[in-house]
C-alpha cells in the first residue's frame, strides 16, 4: 500500500540512526509491517497507519493466529507495537492500537546445546583429504569456523563479519561488532587462536582476497566474505554426515559455548559480557542445568551442607 510506504521507510532510516540496529534487524522488524499491509490488500481495507484503529489490528492479530505459533504471534505484536510507537514519538498519532493487546502467554524456549562430544564429532568429521588443493584449503577454514564458533560464542553475523584486524592475539581478545554495531572484546583460547593463526597463513592467502576483503577473516572459494547461509549449510551437512539426531545451528555453538561455561563455574555476569546480551535476563536462559549439577553446587559451596 502506497500510504504505507514513507511511513516505513522512515521507520527503517530511525531504526537505522537513531537505534543503529543492523539490515538484519531491519528487515526483521519491516517483516510483520508488511505482514499486515498484505492482510489489508487482500481484504481490500483501505486505511493508512495514521487511521488504522484498534479493532482492525486486532482482527489481523486474531487471523494470524490460526497461522503461526504463539512465539510468532508475540513477536508479530510486539514489532507492530514498535512501529506505532515510533508513529506516535513523530507526532503522527496519539495512541497505539496494540496498546491494549495482550501477548501470547509462551514458556521460555530452552536453546539446544550441544554436549563436548557432540562438538569434537562434527569437528572431527572434517574431511582433510578432498579431491583438490582447494577442498583442503576450505576444510581447513571450516575447523576454524566451528572452533570460533565455539571457542568464542559468536553469533553467525557476527563470525562472517570478522575482520583480521580484529584479532588481538598477543593480548587474548578478538574484537567482535553485535547488534546495532556494538563492539566488544570476547577472550580467545590458545587452542582456537593456534587453528586461526594456521587457516589465516598457511590456507587463506591461496583463496586469493578480492580488493575489498583484504582484511576479511573467512573467505569463501571466491575471496569474498561469507554468507549465513553458507555456515548454515556446512554445519547441517556436517551433522547429518555423522547422524546427529539434533536440530542444530551455529547458533547451537553460542548455546553451548555459555552452557559449558556455566556448568564449569563461570558467573553469569561474566558470560553476559562475553555474549553481548543487553541484559542479565537474556542470559539467563542458560540457567536450564539439570538438578543432580544444581545438587552438587550446593554440597559443594553451601555453609550448612
Amino acid at each position: 500500500m502506497k500510504s504505507w510506504d514513507t511511513y516505513i521507510k522512515d521507520y527503517q532510516t530511525y531504526l537505522k540512526i537513531e537505534r543503529g540496529l543492523s539490515k538484519n534487524s531491519i528487515e526483521n522488524y519491516t517483516f510483520d509491517i508488511l505482514r499486515l499491509c498484505r492482510y489489508l490488500e487482500e481484504n481490500q481495507i483501505e486505511v493508512s497507519p495514521i487511521k488504522i484503529t484498534e479493532d482492525q489490528v486486532q482482527q489481523f492479530i486474531y487471523e494470524v493466529s490460526k497461522e503461526v505459533n504463539p512465539r510468532s504471534q508475540s513477536r508479530i505484536i510486539s514489532g507492530l507495537k514498535s512501529f506505532f510507537n515510533y508513529l506516535i514519538f513523530e507526532d503522527y498519532r496519539n495512541t497505539n492500537p496494540l496498546e491494549l493487546i495482550e501477548t501470547p502467554k509462551i514458556g521460555r524456549k530452552l536453546p539446544d546445546v550441544l554436549s563436548v562430544e557432540d562438538i569434537d564429532n562434527l569437528i572431527n568429521a572434517i574431511r582433510f583429504d578432498g579431491k583438490t588443493e582447494e577442498d583442503r584449503l576450505i576444510a581447513h577454514r571450516n575447523k576454524a569456523i566451528l572452533e570460533t564458533l565455539y571457542g568464542c560464542g559468536l553469533r553467525v553475523s557476527e563470525l562472517v563479519s570478522l575482520k583480521i584486524s580484529d584479532l588481538f592475539f598477543d593480548e587474548g581478545f578478538i574484537k567482535v561488532t553485535g547488534k546495532g554495531n556494538k563492539q566488544r572484546f570476547v577472550p580467545i583460547g590458545g587452542t582456537t587462536q593456534k587453528i586461526i593463526e594456521v587457516y589465516r597463513k598457511e590456507c587463506r592467502p591461496f583463496l586469493k582476497p578480492k580488493k575489498d576483503f583484504s582484511d576479511t577473516l573467512f573467505l569463501n572459494r571466491r575471496g569474498r566474505a561469507l554468507t549465513r547461509a553458507m555456515i548454515f549449510t556446512m554445519i547441517r551437512e556436517l551433522a547429518q554426515s555423522i547422524q546427529l539426531n539434533k536440530k542444530i545451528s551455529p547458533h547451537t555453538f553460542r548455546h553451548s559455548f555459555a552452557t559449558h561455561l556455566l556448568e564449569n563455574g563461570a558467573d553469569l555476569r561474566s558470560i553476559q559480557l562475553m555474549l553481548g546480551h543487553e541484559s542479565i535476563t537474556t542470559t539467563e536462559v542458560y540457567m536450564h542445568l539439570d538438578r543432580k549439577f544444581l545438587s552438587e553446587v550446593v554440597h559443594k559451596f553451601h555453609p550448612r551442607k
